[in-house]
């Protein structure tokens, strides 16, 4: 049974810890961006497991590195009868409509993207991302007014933007968070652990001691929504930065 849960920072790597009733100490990488915990026995001193962490580091880049590369979805070929996911739903793809204007619609369990004759898939593929944008800029204005309120802060944008290896993040210098178009294909209760994650970001950079007590007092239920998104692969497209 877990007694405490902890956050440190080695080497430049953030690391969840968790104290547990064992006897010896375990260090995991998670998919699918390589999040790092140590399930450590319970009295174990920080020094031992910063040790510990230092001394497999070469074996954590390795796995980091192995996840991020391959931990993948299928890519996607933008062809009927493919599985696509809409928040955290599942619908199987229809590409036979045309029409000379691009658009989507959800109807029943199908993904209905509709392009001009002639559209390849890259045409198909560029019409749906444009989609899922506009689906999470839709739900982000409710969102912000819930939770800027809430924590006392006010973001000076928020930018929906590709990013190869985060659902999101705060961007310091201008004061904006940004925020990954793939989250409009995860359970909306993702989308507001990430808003709320880069919101409190605000207040404090670290994911430190400071950071989980923000995060338990605004969003209890932070870290189950957390595994829930880190447990759903990103997807298969080359994204750049």
């Amino acid at each position: 049974m877990s007694t405490a849960n902890a956050y440190l920072t080695v080497a430049g790597l953030g690391v969840d810890v968790i104290y547990k009733d064992i006897k010896n100490l375990h260090i995991s990488v998670y998919p699918p961006m390589g999040r790092v915990r140590v399930a450590a026995p319970e009295r174990t001193d920080e020094d031992t497991i910063r040790l510990a962490i230092v001394q497999r580091l070469p074996w954590i880049k390795r796995q980091r590195e192995q996840l991020q590369n391959a931990d993948r979805q299928t890519k996607r070929e933008m062809e009927s009868g493919e599985t696509h996911y809409v928040w955290g739903q599942r619908y199987l793809l229809d590409v036979s409509r045309r029409s000379g204007h691009h658009s989507v619609e959800t109807k029943g369990r199908t993904l209905w993207v509709v392009t001009p004759p002639g559209a390849d898939a890259d045409a198909r593929r560029a019409t749906l991302d444009r989609w899922y944008r506009r689906q999470l800029k839709a739900a982000l204005p409710a969102l912000l007014d819930k939770w800027q309120p809430a924590i006392g802060i006010e973001a000076a944008k928020v930018v929906v933007r590709r990013m190869k290896t985060k659902w999101g993040t705060f961007v310091p210098h201008s004061g904006a968070i940004w925020l990954n178009p793939e989250l409009a294909k995860k359970n909306p209760r993702c989308l507001e652990y990430i808003v709320v994650h880069e919101l409190v970001h605000f207040h404090e950079r670290g994911h430190g001691p400071r950071f989980i007590e923000l995060m338990d007092y605004y969003l209890p239920d932070w870290r189950s929504r957390r595994d829930e998104l880190n447990d759903a692969p990103l997807a298969a497209e080359e994204w750049s930065d």
